[in-house]
């Protein structure tokens, strides 16, 4: 009854609002023509001949129409004149707005509502707050111990460890440091970047890209060291001539680690090596080569000790990330049935990142080599159809509970000792079960009690049949021993399969034979809940047959599962993989969040370019004219057809175009500012007078540590800044104690780097703080090591201090100028996200109701624009998943005005993803449901054109509306076009239309009888997803104008501020 209430909240009285219902039938938008009263011809200059064409609706292929003398004009015609001034108004593509008085909100209710759709992290204490932070300290220290000692966690952790600790112990011997030279620590340094915790065709991955980024960085730092000593002249300008090669490496690099994030373990390590070839034991008299054979050898040496414990301790070549992700999503599915008591809207949304996660599992698997059970185009069809399920499954969902739960009356067909599914129960008020009729209830229960126990069993049919295929699946990934289900659950698919099929067999059956009692009336308008209860059926039907065609293809991977695992070489599109990267990298880099933010959206941009049309222009009044060849007949159309992209014509132009507007993007001001800010710290590097202390303390450091925290697409705060100032301070500390603690004992120093190295090491790899375990860990390893290589000269004390301040210099320089310069600030992309995601929603929106609603008869929906619709349905659910986690980072930005309320927000974001799975819901609908009635009688359907323009314009217009507001940040008008009242209108009508088509008898007796059937069914679904749509607009108006305002004084919205004044 969404449709019910949608009406009852928008009826307007003919006693009351007159005014209105003359204004709905006249209409606001219309395209003007002059009539003259006169019956003279009056023959016009050209320039009256070009004000003619504004009120003409003929285009300019039609020729010029001559007047026609009027005859006489009558009373009627004469109060026509006197009250229009003679001028007339007729409708050619335009729609007629209605606009209704907006009804009061009160806000307190409103952001109460509110608090419901607020994602999980809001429900954890303000990260924030002082008093909250050594509880929230305990809890974690209590959450990473159970973590690293009851799963893979600490498998990881160990061999992420054992690679640096072999590495440090090397480094603690003096004749493997005698021979490997001062900087012996970049061994130790390589095993932390590329530390052997991930897969083996990620770490191989890591390790080729790392010892490329680490030979250019020093190409380019040599070539410059030459050219800066070549002549005479140079010599006297080296540091000139440094900074310059400095710069221009930093920046062309740094744009390259924001637009392709593969490459990222290659652009680290080149940032590095250039940063210690152009700053570390420089002069401008001679260069010093051997300085290149100190860090490359270490490096290369380290990138081999972390290979080998990856693949010799506890290896996994790429199965176990793909058993976990499946293992979970078939317990979210089984969730997703309905048949355990979670909350609905957390269930909706652990499916629908399920949904996210299953992409990126398959992903993670092609995007490096892998060696498993499984066939990668296997894992991409159990991909597809796993996505299928989840489909279906939110459709279930969002279904409504449709039957009474009536004592008295006692339920023919239910078992007294079996449970009543929720679905066919909700509970009403007193008031209406008095007003209900009683035939009607008679006839829900009816039907209920026939269905309820086929869908029942259907369900748990489709329980056991997803247990099974999660069984076989573990089982040959080879870790259901330590993943799950239990030895209870059968691995039978085939047996699952015979069931479903005869559980599905038996639901059709029944639902057959209850359509065709002699109970049932010939039409339902006047029983909702019956269709109601059908409609539910529906989805798990769908759900039910989406289940059946899984298990066939787990049946098939089960009976062709080969002996031992397969090598497999990668397979994602070499172009797309510059654009990812494997889960540990994406880890280790951190802006986890805002870069699948940005990429997503991204994703989305294009293709909604693909679907957007051209500009609607009508075709002309007459049929005579319309066969002229010279009026462009390709734009009369409401389809939102593919179109070529008219830059085509012009490619060189445009890309080269597309270059430069590039240059414009985050990318280049990234790479500007990183560039920026490593040359500033490097200054004192090149002074003869600062060139003692910079070298022999070791304060490029300082620019190595700016590098590494800076981040394209994260912005600075005062938890950041802080956070890893500390990291810093305390790597710095406990390297100078663990020197003086033995006096430089080896053994000392190991014991004392074990203590401090596991859960920095562990806030690297493993927790959601990556970037300040990485400063942590090198700040210890770089202190501790040149404490050790310097032997007490100078004291452990001064490099400790020295280096210590090299690197909080560089951490507070690279937070301050990410926050100051160009700075991701969270709340600023959500507000302009979610505008974009309601442009979006509104492309959507005419593209399914032109392409599977209103289309032309011969233009129905093909398998490819339902393939296409799929796809888009996937990106947008991911781009809302997304939309939520950046929600999430606002609760770490401190807002100097007032505090962010995320409130209004969150609410927005339901609702737009309420209105997306309404219009998904009509798609899938649309499918079934044919009004052939319209479609098939030209009369009828010329009769609902205006309506069906009125209803779709409205809502694209109110979209459009509230999207520019909100990324413009500016206020939202008062009045707006009624999505209510004209979806209403249309309604009317074709009940109207119905009504004439019964009673003049054209309808055959098939099509009698398919109405009798499914065809009401299918419509109620169809017309409740079009009015869910109605009802969720006025939902993102509403928390729209509580988030930028109202235009007007006498609103709730408006600044209090302005009100007291």
């Amino acid at each position: 009854m969404a449709s019910h209430q949608v009406n009852a909240n928008n009826t307007v009285s003919t006693e009351e609002n007159g005014q209105n219902v003359t204004s709905v039938e006249t209409g606001f938008s219309r395209l003007l023509r002059r009539h003259s009263p006169s019956t003279r011809q009056h023959v016009r200059n050209p320039s009256m001949d070009s004000l003619e064409r504004i009120f003409e609706t003929r285009t300019e292929s039609q020729p010029l129409r001559l007047p026609v003398t009027q005859k006489s004009m009558t009373s009627e015609d004469k109060h026509y004149a006197n009250n229009s001034y003679g001028i007339a108004e007729l409708r050619d593509g335009f729609f007629d707005a209605v606009f209704l008085p907006p009804e009061e909100v009160d806000f307190q209710d409103l952001m109460k509502q509110a608090e419901l759709t607020l994602p999980y992290a809001f429900r954890k204490k303000n990260p924030l707050s002082v008093r909250n932070f050594l509880p929230k300290q305990w809890h974690e220290v209590k959450g990473v111990v159970r973590r690293v000692t009851t799963t893979r966690a600490g498998i990881r952790l160990l061999k992420s460890f054992l690679a640096f600790f072999i590495a440090y112990i090397l480094c603690l011997i003096p004749r493997v440091q005698a021979r490997l030279g001062r900087y012996s620590y970049i061994m130790v340094i390589s095993t932390i970047l590329n530390h052997p915790g991930r897969t083996l065709g990620a770490q191989v991955d890591g390790t080729v890209l790392t010892i490329i980024g680490t030979a250019t960085g020093l190409g380019w730092g040599a070539f410059g060291l030459w050219v800066s000593t070549a002549t005479a002249t140079a010599r006297l300008g080296y540091g000139g001539i440094l900074a310059g090669f400095l710069f221009i490496y930093v920046f062309l690099i740094a744009c390259l680690r924001s637009y392709y994030i593969r490459i990222y373990q290659a652009i680290i390590c080149a940032g590095i090596a250039i940063v210690y070839t152009c700053l570390a034991e420089v002069s401008g008299t001679e260069v010093s080569w051997s300085k290149l054979l100190d860090y490359g050898i270490p490096w290369v040496l380290g990138q081999a000790i972390s290979l080998l414990i990856c693949c010799t301790v506890f290896p996994d070549a790429g199965a176990r990330p793909l058993a976990v992700a499946l293992h979970q999503a078939f317990a979210v599915m089984l969730d997703g049935l309905g048949l355990t008591s979670l909350e609905r809207i957390r269930t909706r949304r652990r499916l629908t990142q399920t949904f996210v996660s299953m992409s990126q599992a398959y992903r993670d698997l092609v995007i490096d080599f892998s060696i498993t059970l499984f066939d990668p185009k296997d894992v991409l069809a159990l991909r597809n159809l796993i996505q299928g399920v989840i489909r279906a499954l939110l459709s279930l969902n969002s279904e409504t509970r449709v039957l009474d739960r009536l004592e008295d009356v006692p339920w023919n067909r239910l078992s007294r000792d079996r449970p009543i599914i929720d679905e066919f129960i909700v509970d009403v008020d007193e008031k209406s079960r008095m007003s209900g009729n009683e035939e009607e209830r008679k006839l829900a229960k009816f039907v209920a009690s026939n269905l309820v126990e086929p869908t029942e069993k259907l369900l748990l049919s489709m329980k056991h049949a997803l247990l099974s295929c999660d069984a076989v699946l573990m089982e040959m990934c080879g870790h259901r021993k330590y993943l799950g289900p239990s030895k209870e659950v059968s691995s039978d698919v085939l047996g699952s399969l015979v069931k479903i099929r005869k559980r599905i067999i038996a639901f059709s059956d029944c639902q057959d034979s209850v359509l065709a009692s002699d109970k049932l009336p010939s039409t339902y308008a006047e029983s909702p809940e019956v269709v109601q209860l059908f409609a539910y059926c529906r989805p798990v039907h769908q759900a039910a047959t989406a289940i059946e065609a899984l298990l066939v293809k787990v049946n098939e991977m089960q009976q062709r599962r080969p002996k031992y695992p397969k090598f497999h070489m990668p397979s994602y599109p070499f172009w797309k993989a510059l654009h990812r990267t494997n889960a540990q990298v994406r880890h280790d880099r951190g802006g986890v969040t805002a870069g699948s933010y940005y990429k997503s959206f991204s994703d989305i941009a294009v293709i909604i370019q693909k679907i957007k049309s051209r500009d609607f222009q009508p075709l002309p009044r007459e049929e005579e004219e319309s066969t002229n060849k010279d009026h462009d007949t390709s734009y009369a159309t409401m389809t939102a057809n593919e179109l070529e992209d008219e830059w085509s014509k012009n490619h060189v132009r445009h890309e080269i175009w597309g270059f430069l507007h590039r240059l414009q993007g985050f990318e280049t001001r990234f790479g500007l500012k990183t560039a920026a800010i490593t040359s500033l710290l490097s200054i004192p590097a090149w002074f003869p007078v600062t060139y003692g202390w910079w070298d022999g303390y070791e304060v490029w450091w300082a620019v190595v540590m700016a590098w590494l925290i800076m981040g394209p697409r994260t912005g600075g705060n005062i938890q950041d800044l802080f956070t890893r100032a500390l990291c810093a301070v305390l790597g710095s500390l406990w390297a100078g104690l663990s020197y003086a603690a033995g006096n430089g004992n080896p053994y000392v120093i190991a014991v004392f780097s074990a203590i401090f190295m596991l859960p920095m090491i562990y806030r690297f790899t493993l927790s959601t703080h990556p970037r300040s375990g990485l400063v942590g860990c090198v700040s210890f390893t770089v202190i501790s090591l040149s404490e050790v290589a310097a032997r007490g000269k100078p004291s452990p004390a001064t490099i400790a201090a020295t280096h210590g301040a090299a690197m909080v210099i560089g951490v507070v320089a690279s937070v301050t100028v990410n926050w100051v310069l160009w700075p991701f600030v969270a709340r600023h992309d959500l507000r302009k996200a979610v505008a974009t995601m309601l442009f979006y929603s509104s492309i959507v929106y005419r593209s399914i109701v032109s392409r599977y609603v209103y289309y032309e008869e011969g233009d129905e929906p093909t398998k490819e624009d339902i393939l296409a619709s799929e796809i888009l349905d996937g990106r947008l659910r991911e781009g809302f998943v997304r939309l939520r986690q950046l929600l999430g980072l606002t609760r770490h930005e401190i807002r100097l005005r007032a505090p962010f309320d995320p409130l209004p927000y969150s609410a927005l974001i339901d609702a737009c993803e309420r209105f997306f799975e309404y219009v998904v819901t009509a798609r899938q609908a649309s499918l079934f449901y044919h009004p052939h009635f319209i479609r098939d009688n030209t009369e009828f359907a010329a009769d609902l054109l205006g309506h069906r323009r009125d209803a779709i314009a409205t809502i694209l217009t109110n979209l459009y509306v509230l999207s520019g507001a909100l990324r413009a940040d500016r206020k939202v008008p008062k009045y707006l076009p009624s999505a209510a009242a004209t979806r209403r209108q249309l309604l009317d009508r074709m009940r109207v239309l119905e009504a004439e088509l019964d009673a003049s008898g054209k309808l055959s007796a098939e099509e009698k009888s398919e109405g009798r059937k499914w065809a009401q069914i299918y419509s109620y679904s169809y017309n409740e997803s079009l009015t869910g749509c109605v009802e969720q607009l006025e939902e993102l108006e509403k928390y729209t104008k509580a988030i930028v305002g109202e235009q007007g004084f006498d609103c709730p919205y408006t600044d209090e501020d302005l009100l007291t004044d």
